[in-house]
């Protein structure tokens, strides 16, 4: 711990509490620093694996052989542990924010990838069809028809996206750049209680309230699929 007890008994070298309300009051800044620097990282990492997945997948699902290169390709990226990852990024990117974003990009399409595949394939031929019909050119068919019929599975993809990236931002504190993950390898360092608990309090209710936004997006987004209940 980097503070004195006076006045703050719950954190000192004598006690050293799990539930400590001082500690929430005194290092609010660093709890409001790291929590922010946590939701951009993971923000701007699920973006960057979006907007890779969506062109990928398009691709794969005009060749089987093409779709088994990129299922495969992002699967194997996947199954790299993230310290080998980032490790692998640091020549290129150095001891950056952008070393985490890149590796958190790259797992996040092994779920967007096949969830956007999945709605893609969802989408009745009936309706596909209908639209071909009525002189939808192809970019036309895929903006208006396709992607917003798929949209409820893409949301799914990225909700569980997002909440597996904010579980991994916290690695990113190998290269400083780990949001609450920093504040978690530092107290635990120092067998720092207070501040353990209060950044993995902060990571859960983050993911949570992310979850839950993106719930209220799709809900935004896709109006038909209340009215079909």
């Amino acid at each position: 711990m980097t503070r004195s007890a006076d006045g703050a008994s719950c954190y000192s070298f004598v006690e050293n509490h799990w539930f400590c309300g001082s500690y929430w009051s005194d290092y609010r800044q660093e709890l409001t620093d790291a929590t922010v620097q946590h939701l951009w990282i993971t923000v701007v990492s699920v973006l960057a694996g979006l907007a890779l997945a969506v062109p990928l997948a398009l691709l794969a699902r005009r060749n089987p052989t093409v779709e088994s290169l990129v299922v495969g390709s992002t699967t194997v990226v996947y199954t790299i542990p993230s310290l080998a990852l980032f490790s692998l990024l640091l020549p290129l990117t150095g001891l950056s924010a952008t070393t985490v974003i890149i590796g958190l990009a790259l797992y996040s399409l092994t779920i967007l990838v096949r969830n956007v595949l999945a709605g893609l394939r969802a989408v009745p031929v009936e309706v596909v069809e209908s639209a071909r019909g009525v002189g939808f050119s192809d970019t036309g068919l895929l903006m208006r028809v396709e992607l917003p019929l798929a949209l409820p599975v893409i949301m799914a993809g990225l909700r569980v996206a997002t909440v597996s990236t904010v579980a991994l931002v916290t690695v990113g504190s190998i290269v400083s750049y780990g949001g609450l993950g920093n504040l978690m390898l530092r107290a635990v360092n120092t067998e720092f209680k207070a501040q353990v608990l209060a950044a993995s309090l902060l990571c859960v209710a983050l993911a949570v309230a992310l979850d839950l936004l993106l719930v209220a997006v799709q809900r935004a987004l896709t109006p038909w699929t209340r009215h079909a209940r």
